[in-house]
């Protein structure tokens, strides 16, 4: 090794003669200059000898300058490329000829102990075997090109090493070492020691205890590296602290070591404190038994025998055996994998990640379990899910419901078309009755659907919740039968809010229902009104509730309460714990739908055996007094009256266009029919076709019926127009119709409902 240094310096002083010749050369002018002052010269040649002398130091000051310009050069080149070798991930180190440390980045000085005014072989002794003459083949060649490269055999891996030169002076060194830390993220302090007890890096946590990462274990330990698992006191930043050691991968000479501080004010300290390391850890063998276990292992997967409880007893979850992953891990020396897996506990569900890692302990391979609790990742990457898959059903629901719509408008008007041809004297007329009534069913049932998925029509008004319940106690009442008692609690000085009041009326019959199924055995139900002022956001149930007034209604039962595992999907479309026939499985969603399309919040609070509790947040409104909506008028039971003129009727929908055609003609209209928008346009361009009425659809193939419709009315601007969709909100997309003199007629409709909007259009 000393052999290698001294060659090493050598090369660095063949590199200077231009130094030993400015110094000669700075001599030589002095003696020069003063051999006439001493004498020692003959008075002739004392002048020549002066000139001669101030000739000699004029050059060597010349050739001084030059030096000096040149070292300010070498500073600044290595200036420069220290700024940009801060950048780097891997360590950079600039040095001198002579080996001497000029700038190192802050991976140099981390993974080596590199500062400037050190000889850079020093820093690798913990890498390298013989770093000199490593570098000083590596030098060697940068001087002939310029650059050299060559990925040098270090301990249990290969580290690339590349050196290019600034100047006859200067080297640049780049050390491609792999990026610390498989025990990074551990919350556990670890270090790395390397080849005679080097420190080679240390993680996050063990540089928050120690406030440095010292340069060897004796700076760390006050002996000798200590046998695994025993208790020492190693020098941190707030003093000496007892630890306890655990190895926990060894490749050669290179041994990770994790430094555990414990308390021994109690603990004799022959006595191992495994049991108190504060991260739950498992040892096992590669068959999955379960060989030992501290404390918060045990508490967090449950009762644990080590030498008889077998990992696969307490875990699952794996797309493939768990006993095949731990022979992988066992076999293999690869850095350490993780997995997450399924506690099957019974009081709750709760997940685990996993980390295993090798280790040989007296010739046997075992592996080391590090377990964190993941439940709260997975519950969040679960509700991501079940977000994405209740948007997907939401937009299936919208599209079913459009579908279902045209089916059901086909089935009723046929059957008011058979209805027209039959008294009630018919033995057929009951028969058509139940038909109807079904349909009507069944568009109740679609109207939930597109509740859930929020595209029913709203007709928001202000409202006072204390007469919307009062108007709908009675059907409450009847409702939960005799056996549940229904009480109401309100707030005195109750504050508006601006909703639908059908649509808010289903809500609080959904949830007066469920709460009566609850309680079998009969109980109380309690609706309880309140104003709430929040001051600051409401966080709950992955929903934030922002600051204001809001008036919440609370729909409270003494039933038999929601298991803990079911509570977060009551609101899920189609889950239901009733038996088949007793329920859809849509009533709480579209509960949910309704509230979130007023701009409202909903959340579920359970305990079993005591009962259940819906909360829901309605905005406070800003109108000051009640809105008179309009009277709407009912559609006549009674024949619709007679009309006349023109209609042009649009729908891709054979069924619902031969039902529409046939109604509008018994009522004397003239109908023109086209399945397409570009087939109605087609039509119109006849100039001397007379049309005073479109009824057309809204969402058909190719064009749209708003923008035929604009098209149509640019030679048309006075006919009438009439919306017809399955859908209700969004069917226009986000700008609406935008045309005078139209109106919206929403899918199922009956035979009196479509003659009464195109008379009201027409007249």
């Amino acid at each position: 090794m000393s052999e290698t240094t001294d060659v090493f310096s050598d090369l660095a002083l063949r590199k200077t003669p231009a130094v030993a010749r400015l110094t000669l050369l700075a001599v030589v002018g002095i003696l020069v200059a003063i051999a006439p002052l001493a004498g020692v010269l003959p008075g002739g040649w004392g002048g020549g000898f002066i000139v001669a002398g101030i000739s000699l130091l004029a050059a060597g000051a010349l050739v001084a300058a030059r030096g000096g310009i040149m070292d300010w050069a070498t500073r600044k080149s290595a200036g420069v490329m220290a700024a940009f070798a801060e950048q780097d991930l891997f360590p950079c180190i600039t040095a001198n000829a002579d080996g001497v440390i000029l700038t190192a980045n802050t991976a140099a000085r981390e993974r080596f102990h590199a500062t400037p005014g050190t000889r850079i072989d020093k820093c690798l002794t913990a890498i390298f075997a013989n770093p000199a003459a490593i570098l000083l083949r590596l030098q060697a060649m940068a001087e002939i090109h310029g650059k050299a490269r060559e990925e040098v055999v270090s301990v249990g891996s290969t580290v690339p090493i590349s050196v290019f030169g600034v100047n006859n002076d200067l080297f640049c060194w780049r050390f491609h070492l792999e990026a610390p830390g498989q025990w990074e993220d551990v919350s556990v302090p670890v270090v790395t020691l390397g080849r005679n007890g080097a420190v080679i890096r240390s993680n996050r946590m063990a540089k928050h205890l120690l406030g440095q990462t010292p340069e060897t274990a004796k700076q760390l330990f006050s002996s000798e590296p200590p046998e695994d698992g025993k208790i020492v006191s190693i020098d941190t930043k707030d003093g000496s602290v007892s630890v306890v050691t655990k190895e926990l991968s060894k490749s050669g000479s290179v041994v990770d070591l994790a430094l555990v501080p414990v308390d021994t004010s109690n603990t004799p300290r022959t006595e191992a404190p495994f049991a108190d390391l504060p991260v739950a850890i498992m040892c096992l063998s590669p068959n999955g038994e379960i060989l030992d276990a501290n404390r918060l292992a045990v508490k967090l997967v449950g009762e644990i025998v080590p030498g008889q409880t077998n990992v696969v007893q307490i875990m699952q979850g794996l797309g493939y055996p768990i006993l095949d992953w731990l022979a992988r891990a066992a076999a293999e020396d690869s850095p350490p994998s993780s997995e997450f897996l399924r506690l099957p506990r019974q009081d709750k569900e709760m997940f685990v990640q996993v980390t295993l890692s090798r280790v040989v302990n007296n010739g046997e391979v075992c592996l080391i379990a590090v377990l964190n609790d993941a439940t709260e990742l997975k519950t969040l990457e679960a509700q991501f899910v079940q977000g994405q898959k209740m948007q997907a059903v939401g937009q299936l629901a919208g599209g079913v419901a459009h579908d279902f719509n045209n089916l059901l408008t086909a089935i009723s008007g046929h059957c008011d078309l058979l209805l027209l041809r039959h008294d009630q004297n018919d033995p057929n007329y009951g028969d058509l009755v139940q038909i109807n009534q079904n349909a009507n069913r069944a568009a109740a049932l679609v109207s939930q659907l597109l509740a859930f998925s929020r595209k029913q029509t709203l007709q928001p008004e202000v409202l006072d919740l204390r007469d919307t319940i009062s108007d709908l106690i009675h059907l409450l009442n009847r409702l939960v039968g005799e056996k549940i008692r229904l009480i109401l609690s309100h707030d005195p000085v109750l504050k508006p809010v601006r909703a639908d009041k059908r649509q808010l009326e289903q809500v609080f019959m959904n949830l007066v229902v469920n709460a009566r199924d609850a309680m079998s055995e009969g109980g109380e139900v309690r609706i309880e009104t309140e104003v709430v002022s929040l001051t600051e956001p409401l966080r709950r149930d992955r929903a934030t509730v922002q600051p204001g007034e809001y008036v919440t209604v609370k729909v409270i039962d003494s039933g038999t309460g929601i298991p803990a595992d079911k509570l977060q999907k009551v609101f899920e479309p189609f889950y239901t714990t009733k038996r088949t026939g007793e329920g859809t499985g849509l009533g709480l969603s579209t509960v949910y739908g309704i509230v979130k399309q007023t701009g409202g919040f909903i959340f579920v609070d359970s305990v079993l055996g005591r009962g259940t509790e819906f909360t829901v947040y309605l905005p406070v409104s800003a109108a000051s007094e009640r809105v008179e909506e309009p009277a709407v008028q009912a559609p006549q039971t009674q024949a619709a009256r007679q009309g006349e003129g023109v209609v042009l009727l649009v729908e891709d929908e054979a069924p619902v266009r031969a039902f529409a055609t046939r109604a509008l003609r018994l009522k004397g209209y003239t109908v023109l029919e086209a399945d397409s928008a570009e087939e109605a346009l087609h039509l119109l361009e006849d100039g001397a076709l007379n049309v005073d009425l479109f009824v057309t659809d809204v969402v058909m193939p190719g064009m749209d019926g708003p923008t035929w419709v604009r098209q149509a009315m640019k030679d048309r601007p006075d006919v009438r127009v009439i919306f017809m969709s399955g859908y209700t909100e969004g069917a226009f997309g986000d700008s609406g119709p935008e045309l005078a003199h139209s109106a919206f007629l929403p899918k199922p409709f009956s035979l009196n409902e479509l003659t009464e909007a195109v008379f009201q259009q027409l007249n």
